[in-house]
């Protein structure tokens, strides 16, 4: 399926050096998606993020972006500590021109989960909180793209559920951005990814396909039956590339790709009555293409 696109950047270039900065880009940002920014320490996300949020000039390239629409929550907001959190919604929404009643500013924070903190001064918000209320703070402003760097970072397992729960139900009312390290959280709430290396994309689409690559085409199969001749049997399929035993009662193989072996390996077994006790592969998440991709990259 095609999607509109919210944001669109044509050879994006902001050299500090060499090898810093960003190079080339060439980025499609899905309207009404969520969209994950990866890429190890120093591969350029924050550089590129500021120049989306308009914060930052590029040096060469184009930045095709809704006009004052696109706002940047950072990974820890900041906010004068004797203002309360009702205070802080409501100076946000009047920086950007927004008219914010009372009711809608108690809506921005119930939506955060601190409606009954919205009298208590943000000094002494733990740092979830602060992560929250930044968020509100965006929200009341009506973004056309929310762009979060790092927003669950340094929290504590129940802050991390909190925020990543909140941004996943923003899909769909705004265009959102998410800067993370966190390889499990950009799988669970994003639905593309973009991959930064040494400030070049090297790969932008659906988080499935990208997490598809990490499929296994390797695995460990461990079963009941002789090793020795299903080892025989697997070498005998055109599918399989490789196949040798490992243990008395396991059997690594190798397959031409993971629908092969998805498909074939339990086939092969109930064929010849051979009950299967596991099946064990390899790079079967995001994290693991991933790293394919970044090692590729850098060799």
């Amino acid at each position: 399926m095609k999607h509109e696109h919210v944001i669109t950047t044509k050879g994006l270039t902001r050299s500090y050096g060499p090898e810093t900065g960003i190079f080339d880009i060439d980025l499609a940002v899905p309207r009404g998606r969520v969209l994950g920014l990866v890429g190890p320490n120093g591969a350029g996300k924050t550089t590129l993020l500021s120049i989306l949020a308009g914060m930052r000039a590029p040096g060469e390239g184009t930045v095709s972006a809704p006009e004052g629409r696109v706002l940047l929550c950072p990974d820890v907001p900041d906010f004068e500590p004797w203002l309360t959190a009702a205070e802080v919604v409501a100076l946000s929404a009047h920086m950007v021109g927004e008219k914010a009643g009372d009711a809608e500013i108690a809506r921005a924070l119930d939506r955060v989960g601190l409606a009954e903190a919205a009298d208590r001064r943000n000094g002494r918000f733990s740092r979830g909180m602060r992560q929250r209320l930044g968020l509100a703070a965006a929200l009341v402003c009506r973004p056309e793209v929310l762009i979060l760097d790092e927003p669950a970072s340094g929290l504590d397992p129940q802050g991390r559920v909190d925020v990543l729960d909140l941004i996943t139900s923003l899909r769909g009312e705004c265009t959102i951005i998410v800067a993370s390290h966190l390889l499990g959280d950009v799988q669970r709430i994003c639905d593309d990814v973009a991959v930064l290396v040494r400030g070049r994309l090297v790969y932008q689409g659906p988080v499935a396909d990208i997490a598809d690559r990490g499929r296994p085409n390797a695995w460990y199969l461990r079963t009941h039956g002789p090793v020795d001749r299903l080892v025989g049997l697997l070498t005998a399929e055109p599918w399989v590339t490789r196949a040798s035993r490992v243990e008395e009662d396991c059997v690594h193989l190798e397959a031409v790709d993971a629908d092969s072996g998805e498909l074939g390996i339990p086939r092969l077994l109930a064929e010849h009555g051979m009950p299967l006790v596991s099946m064990t592969g390899f790079q079967e998440d995001l994290e693991s293409a991933f790293l394919s991709l970044t090692n590729r990259t850098d060799r």
